[in-house]
């Protein structure tokens, strides 16, 4: 017998949203998951590389495609982050055929109607135009000037895929707002200039054992790891 379960959790507007999307097949009236020793992470950037083997199950090794000679860059189209993360992911899968992790994140400000959003990475980087961290930050604060609503929330969408119908959705947010001026050293890239409303300071001045137990990478992953255990806890039973 073949179970088909969809789970749906979503607030009314996604850039609140907490969403677990779970599509998956079973056999039986339980999931059967192998036990995982690696996930490919697809993404290029070493940062975050570093951040997800951190948040990661233990005993899981990341490895991001640079490291098995391939050049990853899909053509991230989708409309959401949900969208661009199953990009990624199925990109990744065509490729190597095992188990592969995908996250797509930005921040989301509300003076801005969203902004930058899905474009986070590639902010102020029109016409072939390459910005450093900083200065993307800069032009942040530069257009901020003004705005006395300064909320804002980094949203991430981390999809764990398994096999081509065997894909685990997970989308969560950390709030908080937009500095007056950069502050800190830790991190990267948008980290100086926001302030998570819970630590009640920048992300930039978290250490990284605070900012896993704060971010949104970091909530996302904890759920992950949930299914990642329950999957193993499954497989012992059998």
């Amino acid at each position: 017998m073949i179970f088909l379960r969809v789970s749906v959790c979503m607030t009314e507007r996604e850039r609140k949203a907490k969403v677990i999307v779970n599509f998956s097949l079973s056999f039986s009236y339980y999931y059967f998951m192998e036990k995982i020793s690696r996930l490919y992470f697809a993404s290029s950037s070493d940062h975050k590389k570093t951040e997800m083997q951190r948040l990661v199950k233990s005993g899981i090794e990341i490895i991001i495609p640079r490291q098995i000679g391939y050049d990853f860059n899909p053509d991230e189209n989708g409309q959401s982050f949900i969208e661009n993360a199953l990009i990624k992911a199925k990109a990744l899968y065509s490729v190597v055929k095992e188990p592969v992790l995908a996250d797509d994140s930005g921040l989301v400000v509300d003076a801005l109607g969203g902004r930058p959003g899905i474009h986070t990475a590639r902010y102020g980087c029109e016409g072939g135009i390459k910005l450093t961290s900083r200065q993307q930050y800069t032009m942040l604060l530069d257009e901020m000037k003004g705005h006395e609503d300064r909320s804002a929330r980094f949203v991430s969408a981390c999809v764990l895929m398994l096999g081509e119908e065997r894909i685990y959705i997970v989308q969560e947010t950390v709030e908080g707002s937009i500095a007056l001026e950069p502050d800190g050293e830790n991190g990267f890239g948008y980290d100086p200039v926001f302030l998570i409303a819970e630590a009640g300071k920048t992300a930039a001045r978290l250490s990284d054992s605070e900012k896993d137990h704060y971010s949104h990478r970091g909530r996302a992953m904890r759920k992950i790891n949930q299914l990642l255990s329950q999957g193993e806890n499954s497989d012992e039973k059998k």
